[in-house]
């Protein structure tokens, strides 16, 4: 008997490899998204908008979107700083965009070079054209349990810029252990803060496995209600803004242990495999 439909939201060709330090060919990336979108996924996050200045790996997001061999019933994903990446995204196919916020001021600064007011001063342009356009807007939350510039995050403060963004028209909430410091105790300490301002089926778990804890909080959460996980197949990914951050769990992990656990995912295992594979070789 299952325990029922669980989303795994893949984020791998983009927050994965945006911290890889080689120059991975487009090419790759395009053969990729074509992997991934061969394993079921709903959602796959693949470009992302933001200055080549300062993130160079995610140069080329309008080529990759143009190059992927897009599925039915697949929908992706960019990530989207400002207006102008809103509209650069918007012409070059994006199905769904997301905008990025931190629970933390010293993150905020570092990541977006804006104070959390000003960042959501950024947003509120990008979700009134997206409304007009019927285009979804995914919301993320950076550092919900701790941050590596102030240090822990009170969970009072992510559950008021979760309410923002969800108030402002975000259709789902992404809740990032950026550094992966997050424990089962301190994920649903947060989730439970942050659940009472958004309902719990619109938020998504996004954690990191720098201590090997993520599958543990996954389990957290499952227990509080979230069923929409991010994972980068291979266990890609850190941020450049949060030294020493490893991965985000791996998806062909966490599907196996959703599966384990009797979820339903939906995914393919032998092709996750398959795309891990691929993704580990990209790392150089």
């Amino acid at each position: 008997m299952s325990l029922g439909p669980v989303e795994i939201f893949e984020v791998g060709p983009r927050d994965g490899l945006q911290n890889e330090t080689r120059e991975i060919p487009l090419a790759e990336k395009i053969a990729l998204v074509d992997k991934l979108s061969q394993a079921g996924f709903a959602r796959i996050e693949c470009a992302s908008f933001v200055s080549p200045k300062w993130v160079p790996q995610m140069a080329g997001s309008d080529q990759v979107l143009a190059g992927i061999t897009r599925r039915d019933g697949v929908r992706y994903a960019a990530l989207t700083p400002n207006l102008q990446g809103y509209q650069a995204a918007v012409a070059a196919g994006a199905d769904e965009i997301a905008v990025f916020a931190s629970a933390s001021e010293g993150f905020s600064q570092k990541n977006i070079n804006a104070s959390i007011e000003e960042a959501f001063a950024r947003f509120a342009p990008i979700l009134e054209e997206a409304r007009h356009i019927d285009l979804p807007v995914r919301g993320y939350v950076s550092c919900v349990v701790e941050c590596p510039y102030d240090g822990p995050v009170a969970p009072a403060q992510v559950a008021a810029v979760a309410d923002k963004l969800f108030a402002m028209g975000c259709y789902e909430i992404s809740l990032g252990d950026t550094i992966g410091a997050g424990r089962p105790d301190s994920i649903a300490r947060m989730l439970l803060a942050v659940r009472n301002v958004v309902p719990v089926g619109r938020l998504a778990g996004h954690y990191h496995d720098t201590h090997g804890r993520a599958m543990a909080n996954v389990d957290a959460s499952l227990a509080l209600g979230v069923r929409v996980f991010d994972a980068a197949v291979g266990g890609l990914g850190g941020c450049p803004f949060a030294p020493g951050a490893a991965g985000n769990v791996a998806t062909e992990a966490l599907n196996a242990h959703l599966t384990h656990l009797t979820y339903k995912t939906g995914l393919d295992q032998a092709v996750l495999e398959e795309a891990a594979d691929m993704a580990r070789t990209m790392r150089g």
